[in-house]
């Protein structure tokens, strides 16, 4: 049998194109001991894969030739550890391929649920990092306003619905007028603010007229500029993102810094959603609370094939998406 596998053909100079990843096609990996064989089911699709390439980050970079990384759900296929039997489903830190071999130590093995790429979104890196990163950085308040771009992604869509469960004035920046109204309409903000408009700052402004008590920042550059403008004494940015910025070959920041925050004494912190792997229990048991109350929609945007990986992440760094994007390389098991 052969293994498909996407590699980074050429690092991008910018913009990202098809043309910096290949498609090739290999052996099939066999397990060493203490190793599991993977079949690859759903890939993550995230804005950081576009910063892997750019240097090392929280992981280390990738370089030309390698193999595209992500976060993947796997199934078993074939076992060489005690830890794991065939047919488990895990979590893993896979490739863009059909299938992988990993220590058995470094995947880790996934509840049983109703729908499975449930686990990539809102119990996965998407639901955790806006739970974790709204509630333990930006402390909501009921009566607050919190502000939140990328409204219409995979992590913005539930920080502005946790939010709004909280009794808190929820307002999203989305792009264009028709995921502007999906917000609103279907999320349930109370506004959502189009950046691609003109008056950026008249606009949140005017969304906002009680000012801003919480930023949850997925975008960097200009918007987060405006929204430090309009923040209120004490409030909170919390920074899980710089899409904007990530296919700059001049990346901008802003310009209002440390000015802002001294003046209006704002706290400003940045995570990672895997700082607060020790409380995922508690965000799983909140989400699922929330789900189950009606509080919480789930909207999964499913792009099906691997060789349509490369297009995927393309048109999640344009904003294609609505949602939490990922790539199905394999069918569910039966």
């Amino acid at each position: 049998m052969t293994n498909r596998q996407i590699v980074v053909a050429e690092l991008p100079k910018g913009q990202l194109t098809p043309e910096n990843f290949k498609l090739t096609t290999g052996d099939m990996p066999k397990p060493a001991e203490g190793e599991v064989l993977l079949r690859v089911i759903l890939m993550s699709i995230d804005a950081a894969n576009r910063t892997w390439m750019q240097g090392a980050t929280y992981r280390d970079a990738i370089n030309a030739g390698d193999a595209m990384p992500t976060y993947a759900i796997c199934e078993v296929v074939e076992s060489k550890s005690p830890r794991l039997v065939k047919g488990d489903i895990v979590a893993a830190e896979a490739t863009w391929s059909d299938y992988v071999t990993l220590p058995a130590h470094k995947v880790t093995k996934l509840p049983s649920v109703p729908q499975l790429s449930h686990l990539m979104s809102v119990f996965g890196v998407a639901g955790k990092t806006a739970y974790h990163g709204l509630l333990s950085i930006g402390q909501p308040q009921p009566g607050e306003t919190v502000l939140v771009s990328a409204a219409a992604g995979s992590v913005g869509g539930f920080v502005g619905q946790i939010a709004k469960s909280l009794g808190c004035r929820v307002v999203g920046i989305a792009g264009g007028a028709e995921k502007c109204d999906w917000v609103v309409d279907h999320l349930g903000f109370d506004a959502c603010v189009d950046y691609r408009a003109e008056g950026l700052f008249k606009a949140i402004r005017a969304a906002c007229p009680d000012g801003i008590d919480v930023y949850f920042d997925n975008v960097g550059g200009k918007i987060l500029e405006t929204a430090l403008n309009l923040m209120n004494e004490r409030g909170r940015i919390v920074c899980c993102g710089a899409i904007s910025q990530y296919e700059s070959t001049a990346p901008t920041g802003p310009r209002n810094l440390p000015g802002a925050i001294v003046v209006k004494r704002l706290r400003m912190e940045g995570f990672i959603v895997m700082d607060f792997v020790r409380d995922d229990p508690k965000a799983i048991r909140g989400l699922q609370s929330m789900i189950d109350r009606g509080q919480l929609k789930v909207t999964e945007d499913i792009v099906d094939g691997l060789e349509n990986a490369p297009q995927a992440l393309i048109g999640l760094l344009n904003g294609d998406n609505k949602g939490k994007r990922m790539v199905r390389v394999s069918a569910d098991p039966s």
